[in-house]
């Protein structure tokens, strides 16, 4: 396969990806006006559990077997490839099963440990039936990603990104639309409503299937080919001896995508019993809990998504160059990775902190508990740089034969979260959820960055530095964004609605983003850490100039 193909089934699969998370942002502006932060609570108390359900049912192994898949193809012995999918694709079937029969036994005892006996709105009853609803998802979510990891071992990216968008929409088309009808025209309660809206996990799956199953009996013929042309002897391997190495490529996925889920469920147990302790309100646990775990998590997945998709791509090399010990171009590829992330995010989180009300009045509309949610988004907005550098440095660990540390990073922050959640919010409320989610996730990207310096004995002066220089244009460009809604606060205010709330982020955005912008290209800050990828920014300067 041409590199020209590889390079565009890269980037249709960053596109297919950054497309399912911004459309699976953007639903949540209808689902909360239709169920609101209750409703918004009672989701996320469902999608948690799922989804670490879906991460242990799987256990990394699609990208492990996209791994091996590739390895093995890339030896000419396409026999083992298509023998380990197989054994895979039989396993998840048997984990999918499992979990779906774990999940859905242990739903009253997890809405239990979630909801106080004597809690006022949402009940034990309603979290049961909810995560009741989105298990049966399980059934289908294992065997359709491994289908995806060996259609990407193949280094066809076509059948995933296709069918992840396609889950996407017909999940949020299904969502948005059940719900509709049972609160509109059936009058039905919220959570048989919320009920239907995690059921839509499973619709999705089915609909992703569909897809997939399509794209194996149209690619049916080419893979027997393949099969048949084999020149080189097949490995005679044991099974146990492909699954030992099928799992020890599974390992650090499981983890990394285990990491989000783990730190919203110390949320998810200890929040509401702390914040009812201490005398709050109901609708204020509603709104700050579908803050945290829903609404607000959604609007800062969107830098996340897009940073670590550019930063992840400067890494399928690195593991090569770790092997052939060249390390001047593994330092590089590093040092590129992890500036990508500052020099995207910062600003985008800075920005999103100046403009939390905003922001928030924009997505989700003005009421009472505006100021409320605003506050919250401003002190999430940061978590998002170390969620994005938990990611990638994970993945630096793994390919530098590190991968056993980002578990012990991972085991160390959930630890500090749990111990720290609690007595925060006793002295912060709800905000104090956050600065522990915010302290517990640094601490693991600080081990982190400490275990690659000395592993491999990487200099981080050039990080350190870049980053200064980051941190100046950023106060900068937030100063700018603060005077542009000081000067229009005159005349608008984020407390005039949702249109004042967008006409207030297009100018600000588009004047923050412009000075930021301008300094670093002036700086040659993006041409050194992007490289190639700003030329077309000269060009286009050129073009207007003349």
């Amino acid at each position: 396969m041409s590199k020209n193909t590889i390079i565009r089934g890269t980037i249709l699969l960053t596109a297919a990806t950054f497309f399912s998370k911004f459309i699976g942002m953007l639903y949540t502006i209808p689902f909360e006006s239709l169920v609101g932060a209750s409703g918004g609570m009672l989701y996320g108390l469902a999608y948690g559990p799922y989804s670490i359900f879906v991460s242990l049912s799987t256990i990394g192994i699609p990208l492990a077997v996209s791994k091996f898949v590739a390895k093995y193809n890339s030896l000419g012995d396409y026999q083992t490839s298509h023998r380990m999918y197989k054994l895979a694709l039989r396993l998840m079937m048997v984990t999918g099963v499992v979990g779906f029969v774990l999940l859905f036994s242990s739903a009253e005892l997890l809405a239990r440990i979630y909801i106080p006996k004597d809690a006022v709105g949402i009940t034990i009853a309603d979290v049961t039936m909810v995560i009741r609803m989105v298990s049966f998802a399980l059934l289908i979510i294992p065997p359709m990603s491994i289908t995806r990891g060996f259609f990407q071992g193949h280094q066809s990216m076509g059948p995933t990104a296709i069918s992840q968008v396609i889950e996407q929409i017909v999940r949020i088309g299904f969502l948005l639309i059940s719900v509709f009808v049972i609160i509109h025209l059936f009058d039905g309660s919220q959570t048989v409503a919320v009920g239907f809206a995690t059921f839509s996990a499973f619709i999705g799956a089915i609909a992703s299937a569909v897809v997939l199953f399509w794209y194996w009996k149209k690619r049916k013929p080419y893979l027997d080919q393949t099969l048949r042309r084999q020149i080189k002897p097949t490995h005679e391997l044991s099974t146990r001896h492909l699954f030992h190495e099928l799992f020890r490529y599974a390992g650090p996925f499981v983890m990394v995508g285990l990491a989000i889920p783990l730190y919203q469920q110390v949320d998810a147990i200890t929040f509401s019993r702390t914040m009812a302790e201490l005398g709050y309100a109901s609708d204020v646990i509603d709104h700050a809990f579908s803050n945290i775990n829903l609404y607000g998590h959604k609007l800062v997945l969107i830098p996340i998504t897009l940073s670590t998709g550019l930063s992840l791509a400067t890494l399928p090399t690195l593991t090569k160059s770790f092997v052939d010990r060249n390390k001047t171009l593994l330092f590089q590829q590093i040092n590129q990775s992890i500036q990508i992330i500052m020099l995207l995010i910062i600003p985008a989180v800075v920005g999103m902190s100046v403009l939390s009300y905003q922001v928030w009045g924009a997505f989700y509309g003005v009421n009472d508990f505006i100021d409320l949610n605003g506050s919250l988004l401003g002190w999430y907005a940061p978590v998002a740089l170390f969620f994005a550098l938990f990611t990638v440095t994970a993945s630096i660990l793994q390919g530098i034969s590190q991968q056993r540390f980002a578990v012990i990073s991972l085991l160390c922050g959930i630890f500090i979260k749990a111990v720290f959640n609690v007595p925060l919010i006793h002295l912060f409320g709800p905000t104090g959820a956050i600065i522990a989610t915010l302290f517990a996730s640094c601490c693991t990207v600080v081990l982190n960055v400490w275990r690659i310096k000395y592993a491999i004995n990487f200099p981080i002066r050039q990080i350190v530095k870049r980053t200064m220089l980051i941190g100046i244009f950023t106060s900068i460009m937030g100063l700018a964004v603060w005077l542009v809604t000081f000067i229009l606060s005159g005349w608008i205010s984020y407390q005039d609605g949702r249109l004042a709330n967008v006409l207030i982020l297009f100018i600000a955005v588009t004047i923050g983003a412009g000075i930021y912008l301008w300094l670093s290209y002036q700086s040659t800050l993006l041409e050194r850490i992007l490289g190639e990828r700003v030329r077309i920014i000269g060009k286009i300067t050129r073009r207007a100039r003349s």
